[in-house]
Parts: C-alpha cells; sequence; structure tokens
C-alpha cells in the first residue's frame, strides 16, 4: 500500500475554508441523523483530515498542536458537530503510534480507517492466551457511527479475574480496538446540543481481542513513535483542540451577531441596533473577550510545544497550563455566545437563524470534561502549593 503524502498546516486550514459550504448545507441533515452526513465523511476522509495526528510513517502529517487546534476552530465555524468528531477521532488516530506497524497500518492505513472511543468504565479485560476476553459497557464514544473501530478502555484482569494493579496502586487499563462491526451500539444520544456527533455507547460481551489491538493509552512503554507530537497525551490534545472548537462556534456567533445589528431595529425602539450603545459595548467587550482567550490558548500551546521540543516530558506545571488555558478559553467562549443570544433578541430562538444551534452546541461542549469550572479550583490548589483533587487534572 502506498503512504499517502502528509499535507502542511496551511494545506488543511485552506480544505478546512473550502469545506465550509458543504459543511453548513448539510448542517440540518446532520443535526436531524444525530450523525455527519455521508457527504461531509467522505470529504474530511478525501481531504486527509482523519490523518493530521497519525504518525509520518503511516503517511499521517504529525501536526503541531496549535497548527491541529487551527483546523478544528475552522471548522467548528460551520458546524459544531463536525468539528467535535473530527478532534475526537483526529487525537484517537493517535493509537497508531502505539501499535506494531503491521498493525497500525491495518487499522488507520485504509482512507476509512477511522477509530472512536469514550473514557474508561466498568469493564473487565481478561488476559488469555493471545491477548484478553473482554466485557464491559462504554459511553460518549463520538464520531462512532462514521468510524471502522471503536476502542474500549479496558481494566485488566489476570486469568483468575483479579484485578491487575500498577506499583502505585492503581489499576492497569489498556485500550482495546474492536472493529465496529464486532460492537453493540446503544442508541441514546438524546441531547440539546452536538446532535451530530452521535456520541452513542457501546458494549461487547465475552469478545476476544488480540494482543496485538491492544495497548495502554499514553504510556510510554507502548509508544513505537519518537515524534514531538506522541510525548503529549489524548486528554492534552482534547483540551487544547475542543478549547479551539469553542472559540470558533463564538467566532462564528459574534460575526453573524455583529451583521444581525447592522441591519436590525428592535420591536418597540426607534433606534436601530447598530446605533444602540449597550449593543456597541458588548460587541466591543466580546471581541476582546475572544481575541484575549484565544492568544492565551495558543500562546500556552506553542510555548508548551516548544517546551516539549528543549525537555520532552510535560512538567506538572505544563500540563496545569494546558488545563488552565483550554478551560479560561471554552467558558470565555461561552460567555461570549450567552451575550450575542441575548443581544440578537428573538431573532436568536429560530432555527432558520445562525444562532440557536450555536447556543445548544457550545453549553453542551462546556458541560464535557475539558470544560468544568472546578478545574480553576484545581489550579488554585497548586498555585497553593496543594496537590489537586483531580487525577485527570495532571494527565
Amino acid at each position: 500500500m502506498t503512504k499517502p503524502s502528509p499535507l502542511s498546516a496551511e494545506s488543511y486550514l485552506s480544505r478546512a475554508r473550502a469545506l465550509a459550504p458543504l459543511i453548513e448545507e448539510n448542517a440540518d441533515e446532520t443535526e436531524r441523523s444525530r450523525r455527519l452526513s455521508p457527504a461531509v465523511v467522505e470529504a474530511l476522509i478525501d481531504g486527509g483530515f482523519y490523518r493530521m495526528l497519525q504518525p509520518t510513517s503511516l503517511g499521517g502529517a504529525e501536526l503541531p498542536l496549535a497548527d491541529f487546534a487551527a483546523v478544528i476552530e475552522e471548522l467548528a465555524k460551520s458546524d459544531a458537530s463536525t468539528a467535535w468528531c473530527l478532534g475526537q477521532c483526529g487525537a484517537c488516530a493517535m493509537a497508531s503510534a502505539y501499535l506494531d506497524p503491521a498493525t497500525a497500518a491495518e487499522v488507520f492505513g485504509p482512507p476509512d480507517g477511522i477509530v472512536a472511543w469514550g473514557p474508561p468504565a466498568p469493564s473487565e479485560a481478561r488476559m488469555v492466551d493471545g491477548g484478553y476476553q473482554v466485557t464491559g459497557k462504554w459511553k460518549f464514544a463520538s464520531g462512532s457511527y462514521q468510524a471502522t473501530w471503536l476502542g474500549a478502555q479496558s481494566f485488566v484482569t489476570d486469568r483468575d479475574g483479579k484485578p491487575q494493579k500498577r506499583d502505585t496502586g492503581a489499576p492497569v487499563i489498556r485500550t482495546m480496538l474492536i472493529p465496529r462491526a464486532q460492537v453493540e451500539v446503544d442508541d441514546n444520544w438524546n441531547v440539546i446540543g452536538l446532535k451530530g456527533t452521535r456520541t452513542d455507547g457501546y458494549s461487547v460481551t465475552d469478545l476476544f481481542v488480540p494482543d496485538r489491538f491492544s495497548f495502554g493509552r499514553d504510556e510510554a512503554p507502548d509508544r513505537r513513535e519518537d515524534g514531538l507530537l506522541f510525548k503529549f497525551s489524548t486528554s492534552n490534545v482534547y483540551s487544547v483542540g475542543f478549547a479551539a472548537l469553542a472559540l470558533g462556534i463564538a467566532r462564528r456567533m459574534l460575526d453573524d451577531a455583529t451583521a444581525t445589528a447592522a441591519g436590525k431595529t428592535a420591536y418597540g425602539t426607534k433606534t436601530s441596533m447598530r446605533d444602540n450603545n449597550v449593543v456597541q459595548a458588548q460587541i466591543g467587550r466580546s471581541e476582546g473577550a475572544i481575541r484575549a482567550a484565544r492568544t492565551y490558548l495558543y500562546a500556552t500551546t506553542q510555548a508548551l510545544w516548544q517546551g516539549m521540543a528543549e525537555t520532552p516530558t510535560l512538567s506538572n506545571e505544563q500540563k496545569i497550563e494546558i488545563r488552565l488555558a483550554s478551560t479560561w478559553a471554552i467558558q470565555q467562549a461561552a460567555s461570549v455566545a450567552d451575550t450575542v443570544y441575548h443581544m440578537v433578541g428573538s431573532t436568536a430562538i429560530f432555527e432558520a437563524e445562525p444562532f440557536e444551534r450555536r447556543f445548544r452546541d457550545i453549553h453542551t461542549v462546556a458541560q464535557q470534561i475539558q470544560g468544568r469550572q472546578s478545574h480553576f479550583e484545581n489550579v488554585g490548589q497548586a498555585l497553593l502549593g496543594l496537590d489537586p483533587d483531580a487525577a485527570l487534572f495532571t494527565t
């Protein structure tokens, strides 16, 4: 099989902008069917977008984090569900750096070699000859309907069913890659926002998974690629990518609100929105908030990338920087969306207008792990010399 040539960050951004009309044209179908439309998935595959974070040895682009985030941000301006699925499946593609080359080529080599997964869940991966016997039920596999493989992050037990532990006492978790056809999907994604991600649950019962299709997610002993990208964890990538996504949603909402204000006079008033001092101030403050949050996120990401090049292990302080910058960007983006939603009045509630869906989407983004308000508490704990309560905070 001939490896595809990797694309540059500029090429991906150009392709993302070129896809905007198609993505927006299919947004209603994506929302209605609760999955990306076939036309959009085909365009993303043809554009090589699922290869952004694959190793160059496999024909991937191995994009720096800031470049990956910029592409997700650009796509989010067109449709949040499309950008979310790509952000999720794009980071899952980093699994290719933890598999032997032949297995990585089998899973990720085909044009539609796409992986989706959710977080660890009650499960058992019992050690047997040649692999694991896996039983479990997982949630939140965004993009599972475009994926050809699903990842099952499973708790490992020995042959007698005894849970395996690390030296620290933490459970051993390995990710199992399973063909989607072998997984039972639970159609339960009935939500207010990001409907098109079809983030359903999934399960398997007593399924044999060969050892070569399992790996320790983000675990250095299993990593087979030395590229700078793979020194970062998938959690780091999700944080930066989904923060950029939130900024993209807010950016589009503010741009559309500014255009609306230029031509609308609110019912019962004599002054156009354009000439209203309150509206002017709201637009100005929102513009400042987005620009500041975006600059903070990208400056932090680029500094960490440079720091990793010099010292290829993130310190807890650097992990805290990622979490703070990404959470701040998400929360600021949601705040701007709130301002915009109320500013444009009843225009915001109609499905035909460009606000209602994005308002629901961005508040669904803010409810995810990366947007938790408790991350600020954890930052405060760290700055006060305490250990952050959440283990997730330093991964």
